[in-house]
Order: structure tokens, then C-alpha cells, then sequence
């Protein structure tokens, strides 16, 4: 790659322009993961005459950016990760897209799974070891329930940045900036800790690089292989109902791979040995993101490199503001997060926006509103971007829309994560297209954080090993029974195709 950075800036803003609308046409085309022309144009004045550069953003309203007292060291921290070599690399993340355009057809499933917020103090070998093998078992599951492929995505090595409802916290009468994630400020409430340092972005950085440098060696080093399955097992989940239901999985599949080696197979297949293992994480802090943008000298596009996937949040998804200008002209495969709040019009017109050329695999849409929303409101956007024709992957964020606070814990309660997932595919059912992934706030640790489940986690329990720096994350009994439930609805999708398919045919 042409290391190719502009020169950070600090932000400058202007005004909000009202937002413009397209209606789609009113006739109904089948959603295909196959190219096609684009047919909505976007208005020339959101397009920003459809030129782009890394920091084109910078000529927008950018929200939830950190208030930096001295923005010559933010110049200077940026233009230090600015020499660094990037932490992914573009073959990859066109890779990641092929993967992303077959779980459009249902042809694969996502997998997102990872820490609400990544924490300096938490760093270790060992806590990422965790996730990434609870990610493998429930890939693992997943791929044996559903019999398609799992694209595994960590929230993982640039997941540090966390978007707020208010600028400030108050405890005491004290006012102190809110805590925006590691790579801002600190969590404890203090003036020192919470104000912003440019210099934890190059920290971020260096800890997103030893991540990454672990997580390659677990994919392609051997530790990821399926000769490995029933050693992935976390020791504190061996007793459990889900450890015990995993380890039956686990058997089955040994079983399977010794009777292909005696029909000959060769053990030494890299399927049989690595695994592909890709990150993402929001795109929030565009000092970051554009000190990280590379020219890829292979194909002469841009692309983010802090992460093979990047989203945009609910909070900053606005059609002429910095963060959609900057992801539009990334070429990662990327994603948005939408509510209950996201209107059917809007939602072509942003897709239009990030997605010109309709290319299946760039844009996954990811849902967060909650079982009952979700119930309501999907269905219409769902049929307005089969209407106007676009190829999305649809994914569900049964965590964002399920957050309450509980004897003063911030918590959400396992039946509702999963009643969201149930609304999601039981939405995509009735509509007739495909629910393509799941997108999970988990770890690998034996955490009290949410409520429910097989681990029995009741309120009272919550102070007993609440450990998380922002939101609550479901623990690693509590994922894997997760990942059981979508297995049986993608078992059950499957099955419900072929008597349709048999039906059809007789």
C-alpha cells in the first residue's frame, strides 16, 4: 500500500442543511446478491458533488468528536499513527466483502461478538484468547445448526471510542466530562482522568496492533483448527448445560472429520487448519480513522485501514454530516446501525449514498430496536430498500435496544436480547428475505452484566463480577446459548426452503 495521509486538522463545522428525501418506486424487485445499476440518484448537494478525499469530512458537522484543549497535539498524535503501517490490509477486506455478499443470499452468516468498549486495564493475551474461542464455538455452532459458512467479525483491536447521550455526568453535584472510552479520556471520575488526550489515540493504536498480531497467529497459526474443536471449550463452562450441549457438537464433528480422513481427506487443507478472523469496530473518532486511511497501490482505492469493517452509529448517521462523507468514500465493507427512529425514505437514500454503485457485500444494515419495534417498524424498511432494488446484508443488534438500569446497574435482561432476535427472524420470514447476521456486546469472561439465561444471572448478582467500563455484555454461557437459538432458527430456515424447493419442483 502507497502510505498516502493528508495532514490532520481540527474539526471544523457548519451549519446542518435540511435533510433531503428520495421516494423509491413503487414496484417490487427481489432482493439478489447481484450487481446492478443504481436506481436512485442522490442529490447532488448530500453527494458533495461527488468528490471525496480522507478529509472531505472534515467540511461537515461532525458529532460526538472529543473537545481536545490543545489540537496541536492532536496534530501531532495523528501524524504519528499517520507513519504507522496500517493494522489491516485492503485484499482483506475485499475478501471480507465476497463473504459479506453471500450472507446477503443466505448463502453465510454473520457473526459479530466482542466487548461493548475495549479498556487499557483489561488488556491481556488471555482475555483475548477468551473471546476469540467463545467466537469459535459459537461459529461452530452456528455453521452445524445452519450448515452455512459463519464470517466471523471481533469487536475487537479498535473498538474503544463509545458515542454518548450527554456531553457530561454529574455524581454528587460534581460535573465532569462523560467518559467517552480509553482512547478519549478515563474512566474514573476525576477532572485529570476525564479530560481528553490526544496521546491515548496513538496508545489505542499500539494495543489494536498487538491484538491483531495474536489474533493472526490464533487464525493461521494452528489454534483455530477443526482438529482442535473440543479443546475450545472455557474451563468455567465444562459443567454447564450449554458447555455439556457444545461438547456433544464438538464430538459429532470429530467424529466427521475422522471418517473423511479415512475416505481419504487431507488433513493438511487449510480449511482444515486456519480460519478467517476479521475486526471492526464504529467509526467515531475521524482524526483516527483518517490518520489510518490508506491508498491500496493495487487498486488505487482508499480504504480505512484501522479495521476490515467499520459502522456507522445510530447517533452519527446523518445524510450531510462527517460520518456517512468519510464512510462513503472508504471502500471496506461497512455498515449502519439504525433504530426504530429511521424512516423508510431515509434509509434508500443513505444506502444510495454509501452504496452508488449497488455492490453486494459493501453496506450490511444493522437493527437495534428492541422486540417489539422491531415487530413494527422493520417490515417497512425492509420493503422500501426491496423496492428501490439495493443489496444489503441485514444483521441484528438485539443489545442496544434492550438497556435498562437495575438496582443501579446499567443491564440488560437475556429474554429480551433474545425476543429480539426471534422478532428479526421471524420479520424476515414473513417478508420472505434473508436475516443475515447477529451482532452481539459479549465476552469470554464469567461476567454478571445481564440478567437471565442458562447462567441464572439475577438481579442480586449483578454486583457480585459487574466488570464492564460501559455497557453490559452477555457472558460466555450465556453467548453460546445464544448461538444455539440462532442455530435452530437457521436449521429451521433451511428446512423450510427445501420443503418449498420440493414443493415447488413436484
Amino acid at each position: 500500500m502507497k502510505l498516502q495521509v493528508s495532514q490532520p486538522q481540527g474539526l471544523r463545522a457548519r451549519p446542518c442543511a435540511g435533510v433531503l428525501r428520495v421516494h423509491p418506486r413503487r414496484h417490487t424487485v427481489s432482493v439478489s446478491a447481484v450487481a446492478s445499476e443504481p436506481r436512485l440518484v442522490v442529490p447532488a448537494s448530500l453527494q458533495g458533488a461527488s468528490t471525496w478525499s480522507p478529509t472531505s469530512w472534515r467540511s461537515k458537522p461532525a458529532l460526538q468528536q472529543p473537545e481536545y484543549l490543545d489540537q496541536s497535539e492532536v496534530v501531532k498524535a495523528c501524524e504519528e499513527i499517520a507513519r504507522m503501517p496500517p493494522l489491516i490490509f485492503a485484499g482483506e477486506c475485499r475478501t471480507l466483502q465476497q463473504r459479506l455478499a453471500k450472507a446477503a443470499t443466505g448463502e453465510a452468516f454473520v457473526l459479530f461478538g466482542g466487548d461493548c468498549a475495549e479498556a487499557f486495564s483489561q488488556f491481556s493475551a488471555n482475555r483475548i484468547r477468551d473471546l476469540y474461542r467463545l467466537l469459535l464455538q459459537m461459529s461452530t455452532v452456528l455453521a452445524f445448526g445452519g450448515g452455512v459458512p459463519i464470517v466471523k467479525l471481533g469487536r475487537i483491536a479498535g473498538q474503544f471510542a463509545k458515542p454518548r447521550s450527554a456531553p457530561t455526568e454529574t455524581i454528587n453535584g460534581v460535573t465532569l466530562p462523560a467518559y467517552r472510552g480509553d482512547i478519549i479520556n478515563g474512566p474514573e471520575f476525576t477532572e485529570e482522568a476525564r479530560r481528553c488526550d490526544p496521546w491515548r489515540l496513538v496508545r489505542a493504536y499500539n494495543q489494536s496492533a498487538a491484538t491483531l498480531n495474536l489474533l493472526r497467529g490464533f487464525s493461521y497459526g494452528g489454534y483455530a483448527g477443526l482438529s482442535r474443536v473440543s479443546q475450545w471449550n472455557l474451563d468455567f463452562m465444562k459443567n454447564t448445560p450449554e458447555g455439556h450441549a457444545y461438547m456433544d457438537i464438538a464430538k459429532r464433528v470429530d467424529e466427521a472429520i475422522q471418517f473423511m480422513i479415512a475416505c481419504g481427506m487431507d488433513t493438511n487443507m487449510p480449511f482444515m487448519r486456519e480460519t478467517e478472523f476479521y475486526t471492526c469496530h464504529e467509526c467515531l473518532l475521524l482524526d483516527y480513522e483518517e490518520a489510518l486511511t490508506r491508498l491500496d497501490s493495487t487498486t488505487d482505492r482508499w480504504y480505512g485501514c484501522s479495521a476490515h469493517f467499520l459502522w456507522c452509529g445510530e447517533r452519527t448517521r446523518q445524510l450531510d454530516h462527517a460520518h456517512v462523507e468519510f464512510m462513503r468514500g472508504v471502500n471496506n465493507p461497512i455498515g449502519v446501525k439504525v433504530s426504530d427512529k429511521m424512516d423508510p425514505n431515509d434509509i434508500v437514500t443513505l444506502i444510495a449514498m454509501l452504496n452508488p454503485t449497488n455492490k453486494p457485500g459493501r453496506l450490511s444494515i444493522i437493527v437495534r430496536m428492541g422486540a417489539r419495534k422491531l415487530r413494527e417498524r422493520m417490515p417497512a424498511l425492509i420493503e422500501a430498500v426491496r423496492r428501490s432494488g439495493q443489496v444489503v446484508t441485514w444483521v441484528c443488534d438485539p443489545m442496544h435496544g434492550n438497556t435498562e438500569t437495575v438496582t443501579g446497574y446499567k443491564t440488560r435482561r437475556y429474554e429480551n436480547i433474545r425476543s429480539e432476535i426471534e422478532a428479526f427472524f421471524d420479520v424476515h420470514e414473513l417478508m420472505g428475505t434473508v436475516p443475515g447476521g447477529v451482532h452481539l456486546e459479549m465476552t469470554g469472561d464469567n461476567v454478571t452484566e445481564c440478567i437471565g439465561g442458562g447462567a441464572s444471572v439475577s438481579e442480586d448478582d449483578l454486583n457480585s463480577r459487574y466488570h464492564t467500563h460501559c455497557d453490559p455484555r452477555l457472558n460466555a454461557e450465556q453467548s453460546l446459548e445464544i448461538a444455539f437459538y440462532v442455530a435452530q432458527r437457521l436449521r429451521q430456515r433451511r428446512e423450510n426452503l427445501a420443503a418449498k424447493a420440493a414443493a415447488a419442483s413436484s
